[in-house]
């Protein structure tokens, strides 16, 4: 059967077979950033946006998903220009082994889309179904919420690991 999308602004129709996952056509079609890490719907890894809203691509059919906009981690800012979210993961060395990371992005763009200005409890509730084995999940919190301070423009982006006045804990060391 045949379906259209829009994945990261681009109309597109792609053919799917009738158990096929979101995940699966996605990568199919070169979106590696869309990850399959327990291909059922619970680790976090698949997830981008569906008109908006944060989905474990991986739990989903794919037939679902026709008419539907897709945004993908390459649709979200490039390697010249990341987007604010993007930058501060970097800045705040909250990527390790990266294979969590795009689900996590792509949730916290949803996050703050819907809530400009979360508490770190939101923001931990927010990615609490983003399994991570690297980070301990401390520097992706800290990533977010100095994202949604440069997101509300009260934030100038933080270079050096997080340790500036301007970081979400004042100055305060992360190590």
């Amino acid at each position: 059967m045949k379906i259209d999308l829009t994945i990261n602004g681009e109309p597109n129709t792609v053919e799917v077979g009738s158990e096929e996952d979101l995940a699966t056509v996605l990568r199919r079609e070169g979106y590696t950033g869309v990850k399959c890490g327990c291909d059922g719907g619970v680790c976090g890894a698949s997830k981008v946006l569906v008109d908006g809203g944060a989905e474990m691509a991986c739990g989903m059919a794919a037939e679902e998903a026709d008419g539907r906009e897709i945004v993908t981690i390459e649709g979200l800012g490039s390697q010249d220009d990341l987007h604010p979210i993007q930058q501060a993961f970097v800045d705040h060395f909250a990527v390790q082994c990266g294979f969590c990371i795009p689900g996590m992005i792509l949730q916290a763009k949803s996050l703050l889309a819907d809530n400009p200005d979360p508490s770190e409890a939101e923001v931990r509730e927010a990615i609490d179904d983003n399994i991570c084995r690297c980070t301990g999940y401390q520097k992706p919190v800290e990533a977010i919420l100095d994202a949604a301070g440069r997101m509300r423009g009260e934030r100038a982006a933080v270079t050096d690991g997080g340790t500036s006045a301007n970081s979400p804990r004042g100055g305060e060391s992360h190590e």
